[in-house]
């Protein structure tokens, strides 16, 4: 067993941890309940069986009403949004294009992203970015030379929602030059300023999952949607060799949270807006330097000697943060707000006693 120490440190260390005096400002997982509705088919749930490859049929038509032109046929159904994620890169990644096996990202990252490329034998091309938003002008460099590009609005770790007329010049820019856009918004239900915009085109994969909207990260049950039909069956193909079909149990409860009223997401949203607002005047008063969320439950702070931080708030404050550099955003420490008020002002007074310490 690997002892812990600041230069080992990594997500993994911290996924999980729990106790009664530590405060987690590192989950990415909502702490919110899921739908009631969603428990109701337990005592009575019999088939364990088997299913479709491609997802069960009455679930892919219910999210057929999410999506526009579509049919159950436009989406496959995975062991959460990583697994649509990376089945799609390793299938594009084999495709014969006249493009270099190259992925456009913006940096900050979602820390799986470069591994997930790396793994489809594809390479990463990181994006320049303002106020953690994408750089045009640096896209419209470089996005002629990349097989796919890689969207994830709002932003794991920034929480920042990229603009909408970024979005539809990414859209017209892409289908010119027959570039593959693969759109992460497993967030897109929490956003705080707009309703989300929905990327579309020829080659464009919507990548998505009930672990944020409706809290149901273990049961492992994302989607992509796409109207490329040849990509949809060429992933439905590489599924069969691999996971097979997606947790059974879980699509049922995911099909009964479809039928959720709107009402559950926007009473969850003004609970996600109260929780920014107090950490994000806290962490302000605090003196650090920061981004204010539009989207998703995450916040990037700029702090000095980030590694420090991260360890000795873990190691002698009880509070779990992530380090920047995980991200590709060094110097900086990302916080995450799913964790009740309370725990957010303990956590907030921990951080204090921290920095007026150094």
């Amino acid at each position: 067993m690997t002892t812990l120490n600041k230069e080992n440190l990594s997500p993994a260390a911290f996924i999980g941890v729990r106790g009664k005096d530590i405060i987690s400002f590192g989950s990415g997982e909502p702490d919110l309940p899921p739908p009631e509705e969603v428990y109701k088919i337990l005592p009575h749930y019999t088939d364990f069986k088997y299913g479709v490859i491609q997802g069960l049929d009455y679930l892919r038509d219910a999210l057929t009403r999410q999506y526009p032109d579509s049919t159950a046929d436009s989406f496959v159904i995975t062991n959460g949004a990583s697994e649509a994620l990376d089945l799609t890169l390793r299938v594009i990644s084999n495709y014969e294009m006249s493009q270099p096996k190259k992925v456009l990202m913006t940096k900050p990252y979602y820390y799986s992203y470069p591994r997930l490329v790396e793994f489809a034998d594809m390479e990463s091309v990181y994006l320049k970015t303002n106020q953690g938003r994408i750089d045009m002008d640096d896209f419209r460099e470089k996005v002629q030379d990349c097989r796919a590009v890689l969207i994830n609005s709002p932003s794991n770790p920034t929480g920042r929602v990229e603009a909408i007329p970024s979005l539809k010049e990414i859209e017209s820019l892409t289908s010119e030059y027959g570039v593959f856009v693969l759109s992460d918004e497993v967030y897109k239900d929490l956003i705080y300023i707009r309703e989300n915009y929905l990327i579309q085109g020829p080659h464009v994969v919507t990548i998505n999952s009930f672990s944020k909207t409706y809290a149901m990260c273990g049961f492992r049950v994302g989607y992509f949607w796409s109207l490329d039909k040849k990509l949809v069956q060429d992933v439905i193909a590489m599924k069969t060799h691999t996971s097979m079909n997606t947790n059974i149990l879980g699509q049922e409860m995911a099909f009964e949270a479809t039928k959720v009223p709107r009402k559950f997401i926007d009473d969850q949203l003004k609970i996600w807006q109260e929780r920014r607002d107090l950490l994000y005047a806290g962490l302000k008063d605090a003196g650090l330097d920061l981004w204010n969320p539009e989207g998703a439950f995450y916040m990037l702070p700029k702090i000095d000697n980030a590694a420090d931080f991260v360890w000795d708030m873990f190691t002698k404050y009880n509070v779990i943060t992530y380090l920047g550099d995980w991200f590709g955003a060094e110097g900086r420490v990302r916080f995450s707000y799913a964790l009740d008020t309370d725990k957010i002002e303990e956590g907030l007074e921990r951080i204090n006693d921290y920095l007026d310490g150094r």
